[in-house]
């Protein structure tokens, strides 16, 4: 089966994850894309998040999540490689290029159509991670 390879970005706020419906589809996922060639995963990842939502992470505050695959949401027959970090945003984001909506959803009860790799695999290595070793109130604002 032919892959994709993206980077992402999980992002919580007062304890809420982003997540992005891009034009033309109906999944939620976490904002990223594909790099280009020559472009590191973080340099993929400033530039797609600048290009989506107009704000950047903070590369000194961001830490690995994990690399995981499922099942692409929106192209049949190919599976999606993503490379997932974890930190914050610096400025409000807000839609651009092709996203059509934000969404901050509870990432133990998730209230939106996901797509398959954020629902199999990244939300179940987040809240472990989360329970494991909470993160730093100083790193990624969680709710109190």
């Amino acid at each position: 089966m032919p892959a994709i390879e993206v980077v992402t970005l999980a992002t919580l706020r007062h304890g809420r994850l982003l997540t992005v419906r891009k034009r033309g589809t109906t999944r939620f996922m976490l904002p990223g894309g594909k790099p280009e060639p020559g472009e590191s995963p973080l340099q993929s990842l400033i530039r797609e998040l600048d290009e989506e939502l107009g704000c950047a992470p903070d590369p000194a505050q961001l830490q690995m999540l994990g690399c995981f695959s499922a099942a692409a949401a929106n192209e049949p027959g190919h599976i999606v490689r993503a490379t997932v970090y974890l930190g914050p945003l610096t400025g409000e984001p807000r839609r651009r290029a092709e996203i059509d909506e934000l969404a901050w959803i509870d990432p133990a009860a998730p209230h939106l159509p996901l797509a398959p790799l954020l629902q199999q695999a990244v939300l179940p290595a987040l809240l472990r991670r989360l329970a494991e070793a909470p993160l730093s109130p100083g790193s990624i604002p969680r709710s109190d």
